[in-house]
């Protein structure tokens, strides 16, 4: 595991030492990706870097690593788990390798297939491969999106990459201008999702997709997307079961290849306990596994950890997590590059930071909800989808109109605007913590005349992106969307940031795109079944995991930050959102954020998210517009 940076330049006369010293100063910026070492190549208009996280082939595995003919340079982040047949292959093909390392069977595969050479790397990654003898730059990121891109084409023709936004700005020709669709995004869900960047100019390659950078143009292609609309053959409940099983513990087993000690996270819910389950069958050593708890009991899950480590016989370690921690936000803040409201990142941190001193390594049990249908909000849905039947006038020019002519705080108010909504809209609008009624009374008027029709961007996209659902099954359609938005923005981006904070790397077992290909071909009803959710998960996973962690209510990895804003937080939040530096960036009211803090002080209601969004805003903006 490791970070990447680099840069071409139009000007092939630019001095070799000062852009030398540009690229170690980037590199630099991302060196908590990777302690190890670092590895640097600068030549003709190419500047290539990284920062290496030692895992596989430790001494000799050192990047960037070139080809044969050394007109191939790579640098790369993340983990091949099929490289050693890959390699074999490659080998028969009449390719020589220098070391064992997966990085130098990627260049050797781009070398043979091109481009298509992504389509045979099985595991998690984003690289650049650069070809001196024709002048072009190759980017390609893995399929769901596990390990982070970033690039700008520069005013002045110079194309930036970096696995971080930081490595970016420390180029120095990136505009801090804000793009106010991406604010406007992240303001909606909590994070800003892969189709923006927080500054202007700056872009995230897509999952699943390669970029070439040749004469000064950028060209993109996706290679691969989640599908709906293959189904297997399969016919009985007992025989996808079997399959499941079976390719849950192939993608287990391979991600158990390393060097350096490796463990799991452990959260005592269904994913973490299904994978730490099937780790301690293929392992001849007990496993590591850690959890984070909580004095809190409706937030902690550490009896539920504690029952699946008794049960598997790991070497279990813990940590409570108090609102002291909070302390170390501003560093999360840092970490995130964009601003990033998901307050589970804080636990996730501290997980991270104590199996830090145990593995280099974790498994962990992420995306199992987007694969199986584990959000509870996809019962919701489902349970509302009859009201879809009502005819769209009554919705529209009653319940709507209704909606909006309750004043604020009115019970009912949210309920029945979300009922007047068509069905994707209805549940993009669940999954907003400001929708629009709340951003008529959040937003300043400056802020909705400089939006410029801009306003709703994100939901118009993620609408068009529902609409790609190759399957016509409500269920299939929310899981295409979670998948292409919540998954990779919030999910993988706070598993990379915090992991990497503290130079860990981590392994996700159920977003193997082997097994996501065969778990699409099982009918929506298998996984969502009546109000059970991920169904045919837990029956795959009887016999190995616990009854009583299989069927508990689910919890889900939150935080009591509405506890936490009303005591040691409050000071600081409400004396934050006040002061006259936040107010004076002209995005919001000032009435309705003292409105918010009042009305959660006296526990009216509870806008603790919606709180915790806007001051995870103006510590961003603090440390990365203000300086």
């Amino acid at each position: 595991m490791c970070g990447i940076a680099g840069f071409i330049s139009k000007e092939k006369s630019a001095p070799i030492a000062e852009r030398a010293s540009l690229l170690d100063k980037m590199c630099r910026s991302i060196t908590h990706r990777g302690p190890d070492e670092q590895g640097t190549i600068v030549k003709d208009r190419a500047a290539l870097g990284m920062r290496r996280l030692a895992i596989i082939d430790l001494k000799s595995g050192q990047q960037p690593i070139f080809d044969c003919s050394e007109n191939l340079a790579i640098v790369f982040n993340g983990e091949i788990y099929n490289y050693q047949s890959l390699k074999k292959d490659l080998e028969a093909r009449g390719h020589r390798f220098k070391t064992n390392s997966d990085t130098e069977t990627i260049v050797h595969a781009y070398e043979e297939f091109g481009a298509d050479c992504v389509r045979h790397l099985r595991g998690m990654f984003a690289f650049a491969i650069y070809d001196f003898a024709n002048e072009s730059l190759f980017i390609a990121r893995d399929r769901v999106g596990k390990k982070p891109l970033f690039y700008s084409l520069t005013e002045r023709g110079n194309f930036v990459f970096g696995s971080e936004l930081k490595v970016l700005l420390e180029y120095g020709e990136i505009s801090k201008e804000i793009d106010l669709s991406a604010l406007d995004s992240y303001l909606t869900f909590g994070y800003v999702p892969e189709e923006f960047c927080i500054f202007k100019g700056v872009h995230k390659l897509a999952p699943g997709t390669f970029l070439f950078f040749k004469n000064g143009e950028v060209t993109t292609r996706q290679y691969w997307d989640f599908d709906y609309s293959a189904h297997s053959e399969i016919k009985s409940e007992a025989e996808y079961i079997e399959v499941l099983r079976e390719k849950i513990r192939e993608a287990v087993k391979i991600r158990l290849i390393s060097e350096v000690p490796l463990g799991a996270f452990l959260s005592g819910g269904v994913d973490s306990s299904s994978i730490v389950g099937m780790m301690s069958q293929i392992s001849d050593a007990p496993v590591k596994t850690f959890s984070i708890g909580f004095h809190e009991d409706s937030f902690d899950e550490l009896k539920f950890a504690r029952i699946a480590a008794k049960h598997f016989g790991t070497e279990h370690q813990e940590f409570i997590v108090t609102p002291d921690l909070v302390e170390i936000v501003d560093d999360l803040v840092w970490h995130f590059d964009e601003p990033f409201a998901d307050s589970s990142a804080l636990p996730t941190f501290m997980v991270a930071k104590m199996a830090r001193d145990f593995v280099t390594v974790v498994l962990s049990g992420d995306g199992g909800d987007e694969l199986f249908a584990g959000y509870t909000r996809y019962v919701t849905d489902k349970r509302r989808s009859g009201l879809g039947n009502l005819p769209r006038a009554f919705r529209q020019n009653l319940l709507k109109p209704l909606s909006q002519m309750l004043p604020h705080g009115a019970k009912g108010k949210n309920f029945l605007y979300n009922t007047s909504l068509d069905a994707v809209d209805r549940y993009i609008d669940s999954i907003s913590y400001f929708g629009k009624l709340k951003k008529s009374e959040l937003y300043s008027k400056v802020l909705r005349e400089n939006l410029n029709g801009q306003f709703g961007k994100a939901e118009a996209i993620y609408r068009e992106i529902a609409g790609r659902a190759a399957s016509e099954n409500a269920t299939d359609k929310l899981l295409y969307l979670d998948s292409k938005t919540y998954l990779p923005s919030d999910i993988l981006t706070k598993v990379d940031r915090m992991t990497m904070a503290v130079s860990l790397e981590a392994r996700v077992p159920l977003l193997d795109h082997e097994l996501i290909e065969f778990v699409q071909t099982i009918p929506a009803q298998l996984k969502l079944k009546g109000n059970s959710t991920k169904y045919i998960f837990k029956k795959a996973m009887e016999g190995i995991v616990p009854d009583e962690i299989l069927y508990r209510e689910k919890q889900g990895f939150g935080v009591p930050i509405g506890d936490w804003i009303n005591s040691q937080l409050k000071d600081r939040i409400h004396g934050i959102l006040s002061e006259k530096r936040s107010l004076e960036r002209g995005y919001f009211e000032p009435r309705y954020i003292n409105l918010l803090l009042e009305e959660h002080a006296k526990k009216r209601r509870d806008h603790s998210h919606a709180l915790w969004i806007l001051w995870m805003l103006e510590l961003w903006h603090r440390q990365f517009v203000d300086g």
